[in-house]
């Protein structure tokens, strides 16, 4: 037991630096980049919904769901991503691969408790200008970085019906973002080189209830309520005068470092409702809804000033159908089968565009002979944005792998 929490949390120190560019989009740029954590694969591949209790996969988004867990489990899963950015007159194609989450739950009696790692946000392109008929001027910028965050939470069983939880959240990172700007025929271009290094605190709590219809159907409701918080940025920046080669290497001729402001983001607050309805164990359909405050956001530096930001919303459905989970004939009877859809609205307006998103999943639970473990795969194919007003459109096609992998921890010996 002890070397597997030993295992668990080298795993979770070594992901920090490897999940640092999770995303390729340009609208990583503003605020605090792109929230790449959607849930677990179980949980995304039904669109997002996460109102299903379940007693061997570990819930991240309602630490309610901790009280749930009947085996300990120990889970982790990895995206790799494909897309295609269009303007009006071009396009362009990236990919990338990242780890999402890593985490472990246990359980305790009426009590569980789970701690693991997040990639919360990932900033994460490259885009060049080059100089036309029409400018002089050719212009790179790319940025890196991200906001991990560290997690301990605790459920716990009121009832049979009622659970409820609170996790606390440790929010770290850092985000770089560069741009460079040359004028043909002249040897030297200009460098602008923005840092940011993020800390802060916030908090998640949830309530879970249950019950049974006609002692034949189950109905599931939860809630989840994060209060706003703040995220404190050691801010920097640096112009140099540079030399650009042909190999993508940079020599600094001159460089100034500028007295710039250390700012506070907010952190915005987020409400999320969940219903679901159906047979445990057999078939479940479920929605949810979240609303998150993210008219109080705000970007790492003050002179940005083509974005603003509204309210941001999200709607959910989805649910996934076991044909006879304890089937010993067929193993293709015992694989959980997940689809759902998912509508966001960001919260992100650039150029008087709202930015949305759209996406459709599906996926599968494969379950690992003699265990209770189990493999799931998610697919999803989504767009966001839009290609006119300037802006982007980007089609993305998201392949997902989770392992979940449940067994007893704490098993009282019989014998000395």
């Amino acid at each position: 037991m002890i070397k597997k929490i030993i295992v668990s949390f080298g795993l979770l120190i070594s992901m920090v630096t490897y999940s640092q560019e999770g995303t390729s989009s340009p609208y990583s740029f503003y605020g605090i980049g792109d929230v790449t954590f959607k849930g677990t694969v179980e949980t995304r591949s039904m669109g997002g919904v996460s109102v299903f209790p379940d007693s061997i996969h570990v819930n991240l988004q309602n630490p309610a769901q901790y009280a749930s867990l009947k085996l300990t489990t120990f889970t982790t899963g990895g995206t790799y991503s494909l897309y295609k950015a269009k303007t009006e007159t071009q396009e362009d194609k990236s990919r990338r691969t990242a780890l999402n989450y890593l985490a472990v739950g246990v359980p305790a009696g009426k009590l569980g408790f789970g701690f693991g790692l997040i990639p919360y946000t990932s900033v994460g392109y490259k885009i060049q200008q080059l100089a036309n008929d029409n400018t002089e001027i050719s212009r790179r910028y790319n940025g890196i970085g991200g906001i991990n965050k560290v997690f301990f939470g605790a459920g716990y069983k009121l009832s049979k019906k009622l659970n409820i939880g609170v996790d606390v959240q440790y929010n770290f990172g850092n985000i770089e973002t560069k741009s460079l700007r040359f004028v043909d025929g002249v040897q030297f271009g200009t460098r602008e080189l923005n840092a940011s290094n993020i800390q802060g605190v916030n908090f998640n709590t949830g309530i879970t209830y249950q019950t049974k219809i006609k002692n034949k159907f189950d109905f599931f409701s939860s809630f989840t309520f994060s209060p706003q918080s703040n995220l404190k940025l050691e801010n920097s920046r640096k112009i140099a005068t540079i030399q650009f080669f042909t190999q993508g290497s940079e020599f600094v001729v001159d460089e100034q470092v500028q007295d710039i402001k250390n700012t506070t983001v907010k952190l915005p607050s987020k409400i999320t409702f969940g219903t679901g309805f159906g047979v445990a164990k057999k078939w479940l359909l479920g929605s949810e809804v979240s609303f998150q405050s993210t008219s109080d956001l705000t970007n790492r530096f003050t002179d940005i000033d083509n974005v603003k930001y509204e309210n941001s919303s999200r709607f959910s459905l989805g649910g996934y159908f076991v044909p006879n989970y304890n089937s010993y004939s067929s193993y293709f009877k015992r694989i959980t089968y997940r689809g759902g859809l998912r509508y966001e609205n960001t919260g992100l307006i650039i150029e008087n565009q709202s930015i949305k998103d759209f996406a459709g999943n599906i996926g599968l639970g494969l379950p690992l002979s003699g265990t209770f473990s189990n493999i799931n795969i998610g697919l999803e194919i989504g767009k966001r944005g839009t290609k006119y007003a300037g802006l982007i459109e980007e089609n993305y096609i998201n392949i997902s792998v989770g392992l979940s992998f449940s067994e007893k921890w704490f098993v009282k010996r019989k014998y000395n």
